[in-house]
């Protein structure tokens, strides 16, 4: 999810387009959350890693 929202800040930048901005910005974040929380030890959706 973290790769996916760095992607689509570089094709958003590169293109101008503001929403795949905003969606890698929120894909990114997301991703961020998830990953401290599995590193953290709590379980994310009924499992103890997230991915």
């Amino acid at each position: 999810m973290i790769i996916l929202g760095i992607i689509l800040l570089v094709v958003g930048f590169l293109t101008g387009l503001s929403i795949l901005w905003t969606i890698g910005i929120i894909l990114l974040v997301v991703g961020a959350v998830l990953w401290i929380l599995g590193a953290v030890g709590h379980s994310v959706a009924g499992r103890r890693h997230y991915w």
